[in-house]
């Protein structure tokens, strides 16, 4: 309620009216209320509208660049340019072939689990800076569904192109893997141009692998190591129900468990903060 500008301590009866107009656009009657609270009320209302602007044009910008970006990575797939493997093929040209495998993703992915012998250099990794661009960008995304997913805000490792070219000559087999496939296409978009012709992509990503297709090592399978937020804590992600299908009600059970906590704590919260405002307001009136 302080994001309008109502103030806790207000009654509701001191509060201004939320009204909606024949049209069914929202309307505040401050009719009722003191002009401190109806010009804080209209600034906040202001800011609100700007601050979903900038979200809608940040969003927007993304949708565009993808839709671009989707396009030059077809055409590079299309004329041979970048070949395809699947997980498996993929598993088999490191095994029979002793094909390098180049995992193009970020620090929290890598961590979880990882491909045995791969070499790891992010196209794109956990940004740590904290100026004022970044932070906003981080609150935008957070806002726009990181709580749920736990997908950190990342950015271009601009040292990525260096790496690669101090590691691997340009004529290497290179077959290059993310989680989901998108970034391991943008990485072998970079490479082509860079003059790398012996490109292979992993469709699909390492999440698409199953255990026997790569030697795998780190703490989680491959399917999970993308998942995270609130959405991994409650077992809501689509690789956990599949687990959940196989691995039967035990596993169920945990999340459960967790879903049951989830509640029991924020009605703690909710019963906490009305004894806080009680306490308050007998204060105030006192």
């Amino acid at each position: 309620m302080e994001a309008l500008g109502f103030h806790p301590l207000l009654s509701i009866s001191q509060r201004p009216k939320i009204l909606k107009s024949v049209s069914g656009s929202t309307q505040l009657s401050t009719s009722s209320c003191p002009s401190f609270y109806t010009h804080k009320i209209k600034q906040n209302c202001r800011s609100g509208i700007r601050m979903q602007a900038i979200e809608e044009e940040y969003e927007l910008k993304q949708m565009k660049d993808m839709a671009a970006a989707r396009k030059r990575w077809e055409a590079l797939v299309r004329d041979g340019k970048v070949k395809i493997l699947t997980p498996r093929e993929a598993g088999y040209a490191i095994q029979l072939s002793s094909k390098t495998l180049l995992d193009v993703r970020p620090t929290t992915e890598r961590q979880k689990a990882w491909v045995k012998g791969s070499t790891w250099i992010p196209i794109f990794d956990v940004d740590t800076s904290f100026d004022a661009g970044t932070l906003s960008r981080k609150v935008t995304e957070f806002m726009m569904g990181g709580w749920w997913s736990g997908v950190p805000t990342l950015s271009y490792d601009n040292q990525f192109l260096t790496e690669v070219l101090e590691k691997f000559p340009k004529d290497t087999d290179l077959i290059v893997a993310c989680q989901k496939g998108l970034r391991s296409l943008a990485a072998c978009e970079l490479l082509y141009n860079a003059g790398y012709e012996n490109l292979f992509w992993v469709q699909g990503g390492l999440e698409a692998a199953e255990e026997e297709d790569l030697e795998r090592e780190g703490p989680q399978p491959f399917k999970f190591a993308g998942i995270g937020g609130l959405s991994e804590f409650l077992g809501w992600t689509d690789q956990q129900r599949a687990a959940a299908a196989k691995e039967g009600w035990g596993y169920r059970l945990v999340y459960s468990a967790r879903l049951v906590g989830l509640f029991l704590a924020v009605d703690a919260l909710f019963i906490g903060a009305q004894q806080v405002g009680r306490y308050l307001q007998d204060i105030r009136s006192h």
